[in-house]
């Protein structure tokens, strides 16, 4: 079972990515899979805001009419 996608909880695991890039807690691997998870996370979190926008914009053009 998928679990439920959390942009809080994301967003917090980019940080933390991040921190551990900034601060040389990774060797070349793990640097290297971790560009990639951050900027799978990344996209994650573009497609959450792009759907919620959607949302409020449809909620309101259905208040306008």
């Amino acid at each position: 079972m998928a679990t439920k996608f959390s942009y809080e909880k994301t967003i917090e695991e980019i940080e933390s990515i991040v921190d551990d890039i900034e601060n040389n807690r990774l060797d070349i691997d793990q640097l290297a899979d971790a560009v990639v998870r951050v900027s799978d996370l990344l996209k994650k979190c573009k497609q959450k805001l792009s759907d919620t926008k959607k949302v409020v914009d449809d909620m309101n053009s259905d208040g306008k009419a």
